[in-house]
């Protein structure tokens, strides 16, 4: 299992499924199943019943299913386009995240 190049918080474009196009940002990243949970993306309805010991209603929920890795790319804070996320080892030996298009440093 490879560590995955994709974090939370990380503003990512799906480039395939039924959601293609759509821009968001990353609520949760699962990288055993290699999948993420990204913000109004691959949206799904769950059927709850009520149960009053929880204080739930009940009723027909949407929240949002995991989605891919592979069919998300990060998005360049600079140019605003998806690029592909390269690392890099410091000077001082910590690594960084680098957007291949652009050269520019993911936090």
């Amino acid at each position: 299992m490879k560590k995955p190049k994709i974090k939370k918080n990380d503003e990512v474009l799906v480039i395939r499924g039924k959601d293609k196009g759509a821009r968001g940002k990353v609520m949760r990243v699962m990288p055993e199943s290699e999948t993420a949970i990204v913000e109004h993306i691959n949206m799904m309805k769950q059927h709850t019943r009520p149960n009053p010991q929880k204080n739930v209603q009940g009723g027909v929920l949407e929240k949002e299913a995991p989605i891919r890795l592979a069919h998300l790319k990060v998005i360049c804070p600079e140019s605003g386009k998806p690029t592909r996320v390269a690392r890099k080892r410091l000077e001082d030996g910590s690594g960084a995240r680098l957007a291949k298009a652009s050269g520019v440093t993911l936090n």
